[in-house]
């Protein structure tokens, strides 16, 4: 049955916000298509013979129809109607994110194809509409369990185990309708300056126009502070340097995150706005100075915690926009600054909230699918399609104040030897585009194992040790410039660590379930962590505050992320438990981590 309210009504896209707009949440018809034969049967024709509430995956509880089980193609059909008053424009329809290749059809016309189950896509269908402005759209998505793409955590066996979970497949994410004029603006960078105390702005059109301008238009609560403008017929990428006068700069920081109203205009020839779209934006820098990471030219010592972004009802997808802010504020709650956001790409609603409430975001791709590792000769390289859906991501995130850098892999763990291979060739793609989309923040090549580019700015591990005194022993060798690195009995992972800046990017993962401890020695389907389960709540703290030490007391590690923010399904080693209930005291947790690391005394020495 469809719920009485839509769900997920929230504009998806809080930093391009243009007044016309229709969101198409809601039931939608569907159909499984286990055989990937809908086609060639006219799924695409004809009625489909169920129901399904988007945004939520067909696995999730929300959808409606919860089934877990393979889907090798999904298949979705509704009838729109476009507003009346949106006459003379052109018709936006947008997907934030379908997992994984995706096909559209809009009244029987294709309109648009997109691989990447992490990013969104659009298709102007204005041609397509029939003269009472409606529509039949459908929707092929496929997601097959077999080959090379970009999972994240989702399962490749039936069932979930270990730290692989229930699948996704289909939309995912907010579908809407959008009005624009056939000249419009796009989505540009926009990069702040704090030592000048500028921001300029990217003001990308759809099409040069003889005489027509751009402008930029910065405020605060006291009202507008700036305008720039800039003919959109010179330059392929017109841009403008908005000057913050000093009385009115303030920096975006944790604990002060102070956030710009940016407005943007397309203007024609005689001057009249032809197309505008609220925004907001930031003074804020992110820097290397030697083994520091600096925000703001400040040390400021990063306490993350790793969080999946899964929910039982949902899956991948939150149940309301309030549980997107709420992780933030629990995460908080517990002492940590920010996050490290694995294996998945969020939905730009999680960025929105994390810019408005301080929160640091490392922003990741759901890159795991491509096995590499184990046996050498099966293993499974990422592709060039890994480089494409990452830099949308990029592009899509990249104006969002709170992320402060960006990790392409995760755990990429193969031996250095004498090939180089398309694993190296992939990592340095992902790497350099990402550099060359976003030259303001830092760039992990590699989360943990392989670090196979030499210049990456930062340098990372994954320590799992449970034992404080011999994690303490792992971590000592970076004040010798010989930091602790991911290695594999058949040799090095890694190239050369050359002095970066270092931080140890996965640790803990404390295994402790109060409601279960007769489960021990159980399967892994059914509840699993890392090293020994704790045997009771005291060990949890006492190992908990021993590990935070380690990593808190030395002067050269510029931050760390623990994992993890929630239990997910049967990975029992969250601060919170997977329906988000209290799992231990937040004041021991928070009081563990809130001391001043000695990172940051020796910037006040």
């Amino acid at each position: 049955m469809a719920p009485s309210t839509q769900p997920r009504p929230e504009h998806p896209r809080p930093q391009f916000v243009r007044t016309d707009w229709l969101n198409l949440n809601g039931t939608w018809q569907f159909e499984t298509d286990r055989g990937d034969s809908g086609l060639e049967r006219g799924l695409r024709t004809r009625e489909l013979a169920g129901e399904i509430t988007v945004p939520f995956c067909p696995e999730s509880e929300l959808s409606g129809v919860a089934d877990v089980d393979f889907h090798e193609a999904v298949w979705y059909r509704r009838t729109i109607e476009v507003p009346a008053d949106w006459a003379g424009r052109r018709v936006l329809l947008h997907f934030a994110a379908v997992d994984h290749d995706a096909t559209v059809w809009v009244n029987d016309v294709e309109v648009v194809r997109h691989r990447g189950g992490f990013t969104g896509f659009e298709a102007d269908i204005t041609d397509q509409l029939d003269g009472d402005h409606r529509a039949v759209v459908v929707v092929r998505a496929r997601d097959s369990r077999h080959g090379i793409q970009a999972r994240g955590k989702q399962s490749r066996e039936y069932a979930n185990h270990d730290c692989d979970y229930t699948r996704t497949t289909g939309i995912w994410q907010t579908v809407w309708l959008e009005a624009v004029p056939q000249t419009r603006l796009l989505a540009g960078a926009v990069r702040p300056n704090v030592a000048a105390g500028e921001i300029v702005v990217e003001l990308p059109v759809t099409g040069n126009r003889s005489g027509w301008t751009a402008s930029a238009t910065l405020a605060d609560a006291q009202g507008e502070i700036v305008t720039g403008a800039v003919r959109v017929d010179l330059d392929r990428t017109p841009t403008v340097t908005l000057a913050v006068p000093e009385d009115r700069r303030r920096l975006w920081a944790p604990g002060d995150p102070h956030l710009y109203d940016l407005t943007l205009r397309l203007h024609d020839a005689d001057g009249a706005v032809v197309d505008e779209v609220a925004s907001y934006t930031a003074l804020r820098s992110v820097a290397v100075d030697g083994q520091a990471v600096t925000i703001n030219g400040e040390r400021v010592f990063q306490r993350l915690v790793l969080d999946q972004g899964y929910w039982p009802t949902g899956i991948m997808t939150a149940p309301s926009d309030d549980e997107l802010r709420a992780d933030i504020e629990r995460s908080l709650a517990a002492g940590f600054n920010g996050a490290r956001l694995h294996q998945k790409v969020f939905e730009e609603r999680f960025l929105y909230h994390a810019d408005r409430l301080g929160y640091l975001v490392w922003g990741e791709f759901g890159d795991w699918g491509a096995n590499v590792g184990g046996d050498p000769t099966r293993n499974q390289h990422p592709t060039a399609a890994f480089v494409n859906q990452w830099i949308e991501a990029v592009r899509r995130d990249r104006n969002h104040p709170a992320i402060v850098g960006w990790c392409p892999l995760n755990e990429t763990h193969q031996v250095i030897d004498d090939h180089y291979t398309q694993l190296d060739d992939v990592t340095r793609a992902m790497f350099w585009a990402t550099k060359a989309s976003d030259p303001t923040r830092p760039v992990l090549d590699a989360s943990g194992y392989a670090h196979r580019v030499l210049e990456t700015d930062v340098w990372d591990s994954h320590d799992y040790e449970q034992d404080p005194a011999r994690f303490a022993a792992n971590q000592a060798g970076l004040a010798e410039g010989r930091p602790f690195a991911n290695r594999s009995d058949r040799g090095e992972f890694s190239l050369p660590y050359v002095g970066q800046p270092y931080f140890v990017s996965e640790f803990g993962g404390i295994w402790w379930n109060p409601d279960a401890l007769a489960k021990e020695g159980t399967d892994h389907r059914d509840s699993w962590g890392y090293g020994q389960r704790v045997a009771d709540e005291e060990e949890f703290y006492r190992r908990f505050a021993g590990l935070v030490d380690a990593l808190l007391d030395d002067p050269r590690m510029f931050g760390y992320c623990y994992t993890q923010l929630t239990d997910v399904f049967q990975e029992e080693n969250g601060i919170y438990r997977f329906d988000r209930s209290l799992k231990l005291d937040l004041d021991r947790i928070r009081a563990a981590q809130q001391r001043q690391a000695a990172y940051e005394r020796r910037a006040a020495s």
